[in-house]
Parts: structure tokens; sequence; C-alpha cells
């Protein structure tokens, strides 16, 4: 499947939702946010979330610090 990924495509294969996305990408899902097709997605429903053909996922990284 193809999603556009931060601007990028990206063939990701074996990933149904975006659970499987963050996971695949390395990412730890706590400290990311995710917005599929201009839509925030909650952190609780990151495995209910299903992705499809062309999805558009924005993931921004949460950095601590001060």
């Amino acid at each position: 499947m193809k999603l556009w990924v931060n601007g990028e495509e990206r063939a990701v294969e074996a990933v149904a939702d975006i659970a499987g996305l963050v996971a695949a990408l390395g990412l730890d899902s706590r400290k990311v946010a995710v917005e599929r097709n201009l839509e925030i997605v909650p952190r609780s429903t990151y495995s209910a979330t299903a992705l499809a053909e062309g999805d558009r996922i924005e993931i921004v990284h949460f950095i601590g610090g001060g």
C-alpha cells in the first residue's frame, strides 16, 4: 500500500492501522501525535484507525527539554 507520510510517498506492507505504522517506523507511540487526512487521531484509537491506499499521514515527535 502507498501512503504519504510527512509529505513523502512511502510503500508499506503488513501495516493495517496507525499503531502498526508507528511501530513499523520505529517510533514510540507515547511521544508522537498523528494526523490522518487532516484529522488528528487520538492516541487511544491508533489500533482502531485503519489505513487505506493514498492516506496522508503527518507524524509529529515530541521532544523534551527546556
